[in-house]
């Protein structure tokens, strides 16, 4: 039985030369110079890739016929053959790509843009959909199957997805909860962070905030090696990262790429896109992939550029990067006529044939792909696998992913309260005019429609408030995606712990609105009713953030999202019965009268209010009110009531009740439900939406190119 690697943490140090973590496994790394080559025998994963060929639909686009040459957004005249393969069903992005990576080594594909650098390292990470990607690769001379390769490996995504209220060592121990399996002890979980801290060259930073555009934190370079991090968090074999050096600095580049070199070192295969890399990043790079328009123009070490493209007839002048000088060289071939491009991919084949044949020793390795694994685990890698050295889909139990989700979420929303705050705000506010505009409502029959109006307003109150929170899943949406993509946690997890971190919102602000406008305008049924508009409005409150959370989830954008629920709000509040009853709603709008979802509060609340027999609202007199007859004076509506009663054989005075509340709900169609179940149906709304959000996230986050 293998003694587990976290077990051994306390009499182990970390290297003081290479700064990498003994938690990883790794015996001190000695340095190596430019020539030298690791042995065969210490190498022990060997990731190989063929023919690997992309290629996507795209719409015929009609062109006029012209005697001028087309010319690219550049100015430069185009290539005939692009320029006719632009125009036709399908282009190629990959075209016929191999080569390897090798444990240990940093793989660096370069390239300019739109080359096919970043659909390289998606087709490498299993980001392509199966279907699409033809071609075949393999780890060990094996198959990579999909679950496994998510469990060994790891992908930096180009952008920095990052929660902006946590600081650098908060973000690393909440991956470390979601990555590393749960029997690993918290405080070794701890140790494994800072470890990585070290590693990172983060610990400076270890106690700052990762910041935003409204909060200074971490530099750019800081980031970058922060989202490498929760990343690598479980010491993946294979970590695949795009363009990991963009947008920052010679110097913070330069870093990141270090800490990359480290990382292989380690005993990873580190595989990433860059583009122009400076010389001190050339001299940490250990084989390189140059690509033009989906072709392979060099592959091999960097050391041989210079004989490259000397024979080539291009040769690389002194004191000159060689890389900038490569992509410079290929971008006058793909702008220049005649099809030079190809002249350069053509000698790279032969090139490549004549200084490397083909042979299948590398993927030989004396290890099957599962001993190799395992041997990995037990020197130290792959810390999320290393439970009994089996590989899980996930590495953490449904509830715990839930606990750590929800402690995270909390943790963040405590250190940015202003939405919360603002739409506290907003509830008190809204709840204070309406109290003061219905102040102590009568039961007089203008009391009446004013209680209908109020009852209407305050409904769609709650539900427009929740549009607020629209933002709230579109700005973790990245996060969720880059999360769940390599199954840091289910999808599962993460709407039934948004669903829970939801109700302290709700319950708060169903509380204020509640205490704010009942006793103030006069609501029907003391405690009881109180406790009934309460819990009405709580129901309104969580249907309306379970709405607004499947609309984030199917709108991709804030200000789309705006347009789309508040249009929506509208039509369920036109629909819902106020403006015109039931029995008057056109039949092909029916259906949407039953969707609404202020129907069923608004109709809860009604019953509330009116569904008594024995309360009167409109007694002798009071019935011409709201007529033209109200203008008459006492006397006359007397006299009229008079002629009245003896017409119909009644007796009507000026005290006769003539519409009790049960009457007002029929004339307003409220008749089909009780109120209870109006609440039980405004609640159940709630839970279907959430479901959908669940569905939407399963089908819609695949995160693959198709």
């Amino acid at each position: 039985m293998h003694r587990h690697p976290m077990d051994e943490l306390d009499n182990l140090t970390t290297s003081s030369t290479t700064g990498i973590s003994p938690l990883i496994g790794i015996q001190e790394v000695q340095e190596l110079s430019d020539d030298a080559t690791p042995e065969p025998s210490s190498v022990s994963f060997v990731l190989s890739f063929s023919n690997l060929t992309y290629s996507v639909k795209i719409r015929r686009t009609f062109t006029i016929p012209t005697c001028f040459p087309l010319k690219n957004s550049l100015g430069a005249v185009e290539d005939p053959v692009e320029t006719q393969n632009k125009f036709s069903d399908t282009k190629i992005l990959l075209n016929d790509i191999s080569g390897e990576g090798k444990e240990g080594e940093i793989l660096a594909v370069l390239g300019a843009s739109g080359s096919g650098k970043s659909t390289l390292i998606d087709a490498l990470a299993n980001r392509i959909a199966k279907g699409s990607l033809k071609g075949s690769m393999t780890l060990n001379g094996e198959a990579l199957e999909s679950r496994l390769l998510k469990v060994i490996s790891a992908y930096v995504m180009q952008d920095d997805l990052l929660f902006p209220m946590l600081t650098v060592e908060e973000t690393l121990m909440f991956s470390a909860e979601l990555r590393l399996p749960r029997s690993i002890s918290k405080s070794k979980k701890k140790a494994r962070v800072e470890a990585l801290i070290d590693q990172l060259g983060l610990q400076s930073a270890a106690n700052t905030m990762i910041g935003d555009e409204g909060h200074r934190g971490v530099s750019g370079g800081e980031r970058r090696r922060v989202s490498i991090g929760i990343d690598i968090i479980h010491d993946p074999i294979l970590l695949f990262l795009d363009k990991p050096t963009s947008g920052l600095d010679s110097t913070s580049a330069f870093m990141v790429v270090k800490v990359l070199h480290r990382i292989a070192q380690s005993g990873s295969i580190v595989i990433m896109s860059i583009h122009q890399p400076s010389y001190r990043i050339i001299g940490l790079l250990d084989h390189l992939i140059f690509l033009s328009r989906g072709q392979t123009v060099y592959t091999g070490s960097p050391t041989n550029l210079p004989l490259f493209f000397s024979e080539f007839g291009h040769p690389i002048p002194e004191n000159e990067n060689p890389t900038e000088f490569a992509l410079d060289l290929i971008r006058e071939l793909e702008e220049s006529s005649g099809g030079s491009i190809k002249s350069l991919v053509e000698f790279n084949k032969s090139w490549q044939n004549i200084r490397y044949p083909q042979n299948s020793n590398s993927d030989k390795l004396g290890l099957t792909l599962k001993d190799a694994i395992s041997a990995s685990i037990s020197k130290g890698k792959l810390v999320s696998g290393a439970i009994n050295h089996t590989i899980s889909t996930f590495v953490n139990p449904f509830w715990f992913e839930i606990a750590v989700l929800i402690k995270r979420s909390i943790k963040n929303s405590k250190r940015t309260p202003r939405l919360l705050v603002a739409r506290l705000v907003t509830v008190l506010v809204t709840g204070f005019i309406l109290a003061t505009v219905f102040w102590q409502l009568d039961n007089s029959p203008r009391g009446v429609l004013e209680r209908l109006g109020f009852t209407a307003f305050a409904v769609s109150t709650t539900f427009y408030n929740c549009v607020q929170a629209l933002p709230v899943f579109l700005q973790e949406r990245y996060i969720f995606m880059r999360e769940t993509a390599y199954n840091t946690y289910r999808r599962s997890s993460y709407v039934l712990s948004h669903s829970i971190v939801a109700i302290p919102a709700v319950v708060s602000l169903s509380i204020a609105f509640a205490a704010t406008t009942f006793w103030a305008v006069g609501l029907a049924g003391g405690v009881s009713g109180f406790f009934f508009f309460f819990v009405t409005i709580l129901a309104s409150f969580w249907a309306g953030s379970s709405f607004v959370t499947l609309l984030s989830g199917v709108v991709p954008h804030i200000m789309l999202g705006y347009v789309v629920g508040v249009a929506l709000l509208a039509y369920f509040l036109l629909l819902c019965g106020f403006f015109i009853s039931e029995d008057r709603i056109p039949p092909y709008w029916i259906w949407f009268h039953y969707m609404s979802l202020v129907k069923y509060p608004f109709e809860g609340i009604l019953q509330n209010e009116f569904d008594s027999p024995n309360k009167c609202f409109v007694r002798g007199v009071q019935m011409f009110d709201n007529t033209p007859l109200e203008v008459v004076s006492s006397d006359m509506k007397v006299r009229l009531l008079k002629i009245l009663s003896d017409s119909l054989g009644m007796n009507l005075t000026p005290s006769t009740c003539v519409t009790t509340g049960v009457d007002i709900l029929r004339n307003q169609g409220v008749t089909d439900l009780s109120k209870w179940s109006c609440i039980w149906v405004t609640v159940a709304w709630g839970f279907f939406f959430r479901i959908l959000f669940y569905f939407c996230l399963l089908l819609g986050s695949k995160n693959k190119r198709s």
